[in-house]
């Protein structure tokens, strides 16, 4: 079939094109208008903002993790359907979610290489987008025990390629690079440059072979950073560290609102967003998502068990789960509430605002609330809003602590982001750190995935409730819409190389340090398919001329 969307004003900021045109679908895949411009279906579009499918490269939405939170906040969740949680809904309802707001792809950012097959499983459930994820390394005791040894950055780059083709991943992600294994030597507070107590090896060394190996293995997307000290104030200082750590090589910083806290003032915590926007300026290797925070109740669940053992005491409601992950990593769910009038809260919020407006780059920063850390994700439309509307983020900041507000640098920033920028940040930036083809934007031959905004002055309602929604070139929100279960389940992998030699003596050392053969961690691309539920979308590694 072919489908015409009609005299819509376009955004597609990887094509260039930001004006008023018409957009053709031949089945899955935009196509170049026809000779006699007969379409079998027309879609008019006039007076309405036509975009690529929105991507969210960083949402925890598969994963242990995720199941150790339903268990613990039951008594949290609606009592006539808990599927239909509010902050931590089931993978069932998760994807109907994200479609609602014209979000058709979405990457788990902390895949634990023993927990990868639970995991896509998970991300298999949530239907109508397609998934990925990023396998996490950096606390497991096999590249510990490498890097105390100093290995040959060859054999490091061998067991992370195939750790990432084991577990069906497209990235790496290092969550507090070393403390996670550091906690379980009694540890409690691991700095940059802190030695780890059984290895040696620093966070510093962690990172900079980690994003060495990542670049010369040929993954588009940069090492994915959780640094050290999440929500410490005064943590600037370890961020920054952290980026002097890749040496120049390419970094990304997630849930940086967390990251750049100061440690001034009369309550020792202080926004340090513009020191970390002025290095950005200066390290064009760095890029950042925020993870901003959402008032309301949510739960933090991370595999940064040190920090989320610090956290437990703030516990809302009063309970929390702590789990040691063998020879890999922990995991730590902590049910918050994030409170308008209380002061860190409220500078916390304003921090990750100022993050936004003050990046100029809308391609360096990436639109996301570290969902469930921050705020669910059903609140990017409100986040949207308060970057487009400064009349609006005025108004809103006028709400929170009064003190909080003072200390704020938000109240002199004019900025309004254009959506234009919007496009950039959810659709193309995101496609083209991740290295994905055909996904976030709308030239020939691209994956028929795009939203119909109708423009309104209420810029929350207009992200929120899209006129349309196509997915693979099937109607899914608005008029003639079909079932999100006929749409395929795709996840997205890369395909990487390595020294087969090298994989037995690496096998033998993950035996000697847990309880499962390392050859059971892999997952063959039938597996996906046929066990898992999910079809592997792979994408091209190039691996870096050393």
């Amino acid at each position: 079939m072919l489908m015409r969307v009609a005299s819509g004003h376009v955004i597609d900021p990887a094509s260039g094109i930001d004006g008023v045109q018409d957009i053709w679908i031949r089945e899955q895949s935009i196509a170049d208008p026809p000779a006699d411009s007969k379409a079998d279906h027309t879609i008019d579009a006039t007076d309405c903002i036509v975009m690529a499918g929105a991507i969210d490269l960083h949402t925890h939405i598969g994963g242990g993790k995720l199941t150790l939170a339903r268990l613990l906040l039951q008594d949290q969740f609606p009592r006539d359907d808990q599927r239909m949680s509010e902050f931590l809904p089931a993978a069932s309802v998760v994807g109907n979610r994200y479609l609602d707001m014209g979000y058709t792809t979405c990457f788990e950012p902390a895949v634990i290489p023993c927990n990868a097959r639970s995991a896509h499983a998970e991300m298999a459930d949530v239907v109508g987008i397609d998934t990925g994820g990023y396998c996490l390394l950096g606390n497991d005791d096999v590249l510990l025990q490498l890097l105390a040894e100093d290995a040959p950055q060859a054999i490091i780059n061998d067991y992370v390629a195939w750790m990432v083709t084991a577990t069906q991943c497209i990235a790496v992600k290092v969550v507090n690079p070393g403390g996670i294994n550091a906690f379980k030597f009694n540890t409690r507070q691991f700095d940059v440059n802190t030695p780890h107590p059984r290895y040696g090896v620093t966070p510093s060394t962690i990172i900079r072979r980690l994003c060495r190996a990542v670049h010369e293995i040929g993954l588009a997307h940069p090492l994915h950073v959780h640094c050290s000290n999440l929500g410490v104030p005064g943590n600037i200082a370890s961020t920054l560290a952290t980026i002097e750590a890749a040496n120049g090589l390419p970094i990304h910083l997630t849930h940086a609102q967390f990251h750049s806290y100061g440690n001034s003032g009369p309550y020792k915590m202080s926004s340090a967003a513009e020191q970390l926007a002025r290095v950005l300026q200066t390290h064009p290797n760095v890029t950042i998502d925020v993870g901003q925070v959402m008032f309301g109740q949510t739960v933090t669940i991370s595999a940064d068990s040190m920090h989320q053992y610090d956290n437990h005491a703030f516990a809302k409601p009063r309970k929390s789960v702590l789990v040691d992950v063998e020879c890999e990593a922990g995991c730590g769910v902590v049910p918050f509430r994030y409170r308008r009038k209380q002061y860190v809260h409220s500078l916390q919020w304003a921090i990750g605002l100022e993050l936004f407006l003050m990046i100029d780059d809308p391609s360096r920063v990436f639109l996301t609330t570290d969902h469930p850390n921050g705020g669910p994700f059903t609140t990017y439309p409100h986040l949207i809003r308060l970057l487009c509307d400064r009349s609006y983020r005025e108004t809103a900041l006028a709400e929170i602590e009064p003190e909080a507000a003072a200390a704020s640098q938000l109240a002199g920033l004019s900025r309004e982001y254009s959506f234009a920028e919007i496009a950039t940040m959810t659709r193309s930036a995101p496609a083209a750190i991740l290295g994905l083809r055909g996904v976030g934007d709308l030239a020939a031959g691209s994956q028929a995935d795009l939203v119909i905004y109708r423009k309104h002055e209420n810029i929350e309602q207009m992200f929120a409730e899209p006129t349309y929604v196509i997915r693979y070139g099937k109607i899914v929100r608005g008029e003639g819409a079909s079932d999100t279960v006929t749409l395929p389940s795709v996840s997205h992998t890369v395909d990487v190389s390595f020294d087969s030699e090298t994989i037995p003596m690496l096998a033998q050392r993950y035996a000697e340090q847990g309880t499962m053969a390392m050859s059971r961690l892999r997952i063959s691309d039938d597996e996906m398919q046929s066990t898992l539920g999910s079809t592997p979308n792979k994408h091209t590694a190039v691996r870096a001329t050393i």
